[in-house]
């Protein structure tokens, strides 16, 4: 098993900003298999965060995003997702870019696309 179990505790690792992420952007990775890839992401938005530069993305990795606390609006699309909300993205599925005007707290589920069935198996 390359990741180690854990009981319920506060996360210590450090909030960065990720490589090519807007400004604003912060992500806090509490568990992570650097074998496969596969993990557990807090991802913040500051108020005002903007990733039009960046543009629409797609990764070759499944993906499950339940939204926190605050919004998100998707410009591609032009809809407000919002606290209490859940995504599911097969890999090479198109997303944002992304706008949050009053910021947002997401937990995001990245897992390898060499599994059936991605993160939730």
């Amino acid at each position: 098993m390359s990741r180690p179990q854990s009981e319920f505790h506060r996360p210590e690792a450090p909030w960065l900003r990720p490589p090519g992420a807007a400004d604003g952007v912060w992500e806090q990775v509490p568990a992570e298999d650097p074998r496969t890839g596969d993990a557990t992401v807090l991802q913040r938005y500051e108020p005002g965060t903007d990733t039009s530069a960046q543009g629409s993305v797609r990764h070759d990795y499944f993906e499950e995003v339940y939204l926190v606390e605050g919004s998100l609006t998707d410009l591609r699309l032009g809809e407000t997702f919002t606290a209490g909300m859940y995504a599911y993205r097969h890999p090479g599925m198109e997303h944002g870019p992304w706008t949050s005007s009053e910021g947002v707290l997401m937990l995001v589920r990245r897992g390898s696309a060499g599994r059936p069935g991605g993160p939730a198996g």
